[in-house]
């Protein structure tokens, strides 16, 4: 499968990459927005090709040419204010949904947040940026894609443990963003995951194991 990582600068883009050429099953591309960001791409085994999620859906529609999977693992970033959280992880999540509809790839994986269904558990720091996850969540519901929403806890830089809990309205819990990186790999094929959100935190249970039991 060719597989289009967006988002692939960040911190689970890159370790998603990584493990998807490491794997070897499948071809990986890297959406890149700043030409200084390819080495690094490359070095870690993917193909890299430019786009910008506040560009056209058309444009978009054209990066994604001969790929048969989108994953979007975009944000805005900490640094940024409410402004460019709507720009990039709501109307450009929207805006990939629809210019992969316009190509024709079928299969879309989106990293959201915990909690992002239940407004009752959005932190009031953060607001904003859990409704971009929400809208853009319920844009996706309403697609016709074959879409996974995986909604991770607390994200960590540590070492992966390869073990998780999956679900929904699952305890708050943290992961590690290597864990992240593993279960989309994971999910690319593995048809429980098929038009399925979920929670994921650290846990007790295989990866495999655990997708396997949504």
């Amino acid at each position: 499968m060719n597989v289009l990582v967006i988002g692939a600068n960040g911190q689970i883009g890159k370790h998603l990459v990584e493990q998807l050429a490491q794997e070897g099953k499948h071809q990986v591309t890297a959406m890149i927005r700043k030409p200084e960001q390819a080495d690094t791409l490359k070095k870690l085994g993917a193909q890299v090709v430019m786009g910008d999620l506040e560009g056209t859906v058309d444009e978009l529609a054209e990066v994604m040419k001969d790929q048969s999977v989108i994953v979007f693992t975009a944000g805005s970033g900490g640094s940024t204010g409410p402004d460019k959280t709507l720009l990039i992880d709501l109307d450009g999540a929207v805006k990939t949904m629809e210019a992969a509809e316009k190509q024709g790839i079928s299969r879309y994986i989106l990293v959201s947040a915990y909690g992002a269904d239940q407004r009752s558990k959005w932190p009031e720091e953060i607001k904003p940026y859990y409704v971009a996850k929400h809208f853009a969540d319920r844009a996706l519901f309403a697609s016709e894609l074959n879409y996974t929403i995986i909604r991770p806890g607390g994200l960590k830089n540590e070492p992966g443990t390869g073990k998780v809990t999956t679900g929904t309205d699952l305890k708050p819990g943290s992961i590690a963003r290597e864990d992240v990186a593993r279960v989309i790999a994971a999910s690319l094929q593995e048809e429980k995951t098929y038009r399925m959100a979920f929670d994921l935190v650290a846990g007790g249970q295989s990866i495999s194991d655990a997708l396997g039991n949504l």
